[in-house]
C-alpha cells in the first residue's frame, strides 16, 4: 500500500518528537538547544525579550489574554483566513507541530495560538470551521480575534509588534511574511522560526526544553539515538 509522503513524513517526525520527550538522556538544556539551532536551523532566530500583550476573544467570544497564559509554552501565528496561498500551509505546518506534542508529555504544557489579522472577517464559525479544515486540536488551540468594537488593525498592530507586518492591497488581500513565534511560560519571546521550510522537530525540540526547564549544559561524549534518528530522516 502505497501512503503520501507527508503522513510518512510527519509519522517519521512524531516518533522521534515522542523519543526524544520520553527518554531522559536526550533532554537537552535550553542552552545546547538554543546552540544547536544556531549551527543547524538556518530558520530559527533566538530571541530573549518581553512578548507584547495582547487581550483578544475566540470565536465564542471569550476573552483571552496573553496574561492568562501565563505557565504554559505558547506557540504563536499570525494568519487571515481569505489568505489563498501561505496561510492555510502555515496552519497545516502548526498542525503537523501540534500532532507531534500532543502525542508526548507536552500536550499539557504548550498551548497553540493562532491570531487573526482580519478581525472584520474572521469571526464565530469562521474561526471554528478554520481549525477543523486545517486540523488542529482545539483541546490546546485557539484562533483569537478583536472585539467588534476595536478598531479593524488591532491584530495587524498586535503582528506588527512581534515584527511581522501585514500590509491590506486589493480584494482584502494582505500581504505578509510567516514566522512562527515561540513564547516561554514567564511571557518571554524566545524564538522565532521563520517561513515555512524550518525542520518541525527543531521546533518541538526547542518547545522541549523549554518545557524542562533546563539550562545548564550537559556532556554528550558519544551521539545518541536521537541524533543517529535526526541524521537518518529523509530530507
Amino acid at each position: 500500500m502505497m501512503y503520501p509522503v507527508r503522513m510518512v513524513r510527519l509519522a517519521l517526525l512524531a516518533v522521534a518528537a515522542l523519543f526524544v520527550l520520553l527518554t531522559p538522556a536526550a533532554a537537552h538544556s535550553l542552552e545546547e538547544v538554543d546552540q544547536e539551532l544556531r549551527d543547524k536551523e538556518q530558520y530559527f532566530q533566538p530571541v530573549d525579550s518581553e512578548a507584547p500583550g495582547f487581550t483578544l476573544q475566540d470565536a465564542d467570544g471569550r476573552v483571552i489574554g496573553l496574561e492568562a497564559l501565563c505557565g504554559k509554552v505558547v506557540v504563536l501565528n499570525f494568519v487571515y483566513t481569505n489568505c489563498p496561498d501561505v496561510c492555510p500551509l502555515h496552519a497545516e505546518r502548526i498542525a503537523d507541530i501540534q500532532k507531534m506534542i500532543n502525542q508526548t508529555p507536552m500536550k499539557e504544557m504548550v498551548e497553540f495560538v493562532t491570531v487573526t489579522t482580519d478581525p472584520k472577517h474572521d469571526a464565530g464559525l469562521v474561526l471554528r470551521d478554520y481549525g477543523e479544515a486545517h486540523g488542529l486540536d482545539p483541546r490546546n488551540w485557539v484562533f483569537l480575534t478583536s472585539a467588534p468594537d476595536k478598531p479593524e488593525d488591532t491584530t495587524r498592530k498586535i503582528a506588527e509588534a512581534y515584527g511581522l507586518k501585514f500590509t491590506e492591497g486589493d480584494g482584502g488581500m494582505q500581504m505578509h511574511g510567516i514566522v512562527t513565534h515561540v513564547i516561554d511560560q514567564d511571557g518571554r519571546l524566545r524564538a522565532r522560526f521563520h517561513g515555512l521550510r524550518f525542520e518541525p522537530v527543531n521546533l518541538v525540540l526547542f518547545v522541549n526544553a523549554l518545557t524542562n526547564r533546563t539550562q545548564k549544559p550537559h556532556p554528550h561524549p558519544q551521539p545518541g539515538f536521537w541524533d543517529k534518528l535526526k541524521g537518518s530522516l529523509p530530507w
